[in-house]
């Protein structure tokens, strides 16, 4: 760009093509102020932009997310005229979209007299990446609709995120097929957006089997591939895969390990964790937090709480607020008071405002019979008016994803799935179930605790998919919060009762339940 820089400035009138070519340099260069100030420059010395211009600018303000000079911007394009130019307007919805904006983006897509696959694309992209999976998969469909449109990769991969997200692995299905009937070969992005839906849709077998298949992997195929074998508690193969991978010669990077080492925690294996921990530096690896974030999970899991700590006050940088959260998690499975209230309030100097640190502090007072002080920490919830996420899971059925709350009666077979739950409840008295009230940390009795125990977020999704599935359909469940003890142990009977395999993703793994079984083991 230097160069380039220089030829520009000894250009006597340089055009608008000039302009051009050193703002979009700017732009590749990840150097947008400059770009902009290049603009402005343009402008002041009577230089028209044209419809070039705009989507190269537009490109810019995304990358510095300047909603404000975006829509300056946007009221040029309209005086000068472009707003008709496809370019220019895809490159408008695209910007509003990435900025947080989509309902400017929207409006933009809306306006457009003849749409295009890339537009498309660019509306279909920014929901995606608002995290608006929902919206993203019923555009997909609405383009789908109308045949004149084939979906572009970028589209796809969009959808196979949105899949991904919700757990929706039929959708995610539907999506495959289509790949396969309108795309001669995958390139390696695709492959992996595939691989990395199977696994996070609970398919890890079906992810297994596109990753071996593959003709050309690399380094992101392999960290999918690694972290997702981590996540379904299958450490052992998630390490033998690594160790492959080094003898293909292809060099691990810092997300990598962190997969690595994240199979090492969720398996409990302790050694293998520290060791994989010292060889990051002989790959010119330096520990980031997120490593030693790993490491303290890794030995929290496994009991070394004392441990865990003395490693965040050696850590070479200052602890956030998921180490702290890691070893708070490990104090109330393994009843440590002492380093909880340590862990509490450092959390607190962090100023994350999470609901789950107070709601584990006030655990680990209840599970001690500290009730003053589950009363303090609940009262300074209210007081500094932390909000709280409600539990809730997800489950697919016949291509819809539905959605349930603890204590949900708002699902229009609401009848249906509480006289099921009780049917259920019914069947495992005779396999000896009895409730794990252990968990509901309040000072109430026991009638109320298996009240508060019966109506779970997963219970219900159970339910549900049980009426509406057929016998042998496995049953696959995304929770936003870690399972409870006694989801856990009531799921295991289930499988067993029902004949089913249910497979549950919560907030940090996948369980897969089987013939009264867990893949966990029950360590997790």
């Amino acid at each position: 760009m230097e160069y380039a820089c220089s030829i520009f400035k000894i250009i006597d009138d340089p055009s608008s093509f000039e302009y051009n070519a050193i703002i979009r340099g700017y732009v590749k260069d990840m150097n947008s102020k400059e770009a902009l100030f290049t603009f402005l420059e343009m402008l002041e010395k009577g230089v028209d932009p044209d419809n070039f211009t705009y989507p190269i600018l537009l490109k810019a303000i995304t990358q510095l997310s300047a909603i404000g000079e975006g829509t300056q911007i946007h009221g040029q394009i309209l005086k000068k005229g472009f707003v008709e130019d496809v370019l220019v307007q895809n490159s408008l919805i695209n910007m509003y979209g990435r900025c947080g904006k989509i309902r400017h983006s929207c409006v933009a897509f809306e306006q457009m007299a003849k749409k295009s696959i890339a537009s498309w694309s660019a509306l279909i992209g920014s929901h995606a990446n608002l995290g608006m999976w929902d919206e993203c998969l019923r555009l997909f469909r609405e383009m789908n609709n109308d045949n004149a449109w084939r979906a572009e990769e970028s589209i796809l991969v969009s959808v196979l995120s949105s899949c991904t997200h919700l757990g929706a692995l039929d959708l995610g299905r539907c999506t495959h097929g289509y790949l396969l009937r309108n795309l001669s070969g995958f390139n390696v992005a695709v492959e992996t957006s595939l691989i990395d839906m199977y696994i996070k849709c609970g398919s890890i077998d079906k992810g297994l089997s596109l990753f071996r298949k593959m003709r050309l992997k690399n380094e992101m195929s392999y960290s999918v591939i690694i972290s997702g074998l981590a996540h379904h508690g299958r450490g052992k193969e998630a390490l033998e895969t690594f160790e492959k991978m080094l003898e293909e010669g292809l060099k691990p990077d810092d997300i990598i390990y962190v997969g690595v080492l994240n199979a090492c925690s969720h398996d409990g294996l302790v050694e293998e964790g520290l060791k994989y921990f010292k060889k990051m530096r002989e790959h010119g690896i330096v520990p980031a937090i997120q490593h030693y974030g790993c490491i303290v999970d890794l030995m929290g899991r496994a009991g070394m709480v004392d441990r865990a700590f003395e490693t965040i006050k050696s850590m070479p940088m200052k602890p956030n607020d998921i180490i702290w959260r890691s070893l708070l998690t490990s104090c109330k499975i393994h009843q440590n008071v002492e380093i909880a209230e340590v862990a509490a309030k450092s959390l607190l100097h962090t100023h994350s405002q999470n609901a789950s640190d107070f709601l584990m502090m006030s655990n680990v007072y209840a599970q001690a019979k500290r009730w003053e002080d589950v009363s303090y920490i609940r009262t300074q919830m209210a007081r500094l008016r932390v909000p709280q996420v409600p539990g809730s899971s997800l489950v697919e059925v016949r291509r819809k994803v539905y959605k349930f709350v603890s204590s949900d009666q708002s699902h229009p077979n609401s009848q249906d799935i509480y006289e099921m739950l009780h049917q259920m409840e019914w069947q495992l008295r005779f396999e000896g179930y009895f409730p794990d009230t252990s968990q509901i940390f309040l000072d109430v009795d026991e009638e109320e605790k298996r009240q508060r125990l019966n109506t779970h977020s997963q219970k219900l999704a159970i339910a549900f998919s049980l009426i509406h599935t057929s016998q042998g359909d496995r049953i696959r469940i995304v929770r936003n919060v870690r399972m409870c003890s006694d989801c856990h142990g009531y799921t295991k009977l289930i499988s067993r009762i029902y004949e089913r395999e249910i497979i549950v993703r919560d907030r940090n793994r996948f369980h897969h339940f089987r013939d009264g079984a867990c893949s966990c083991r029950d360590y997790w």
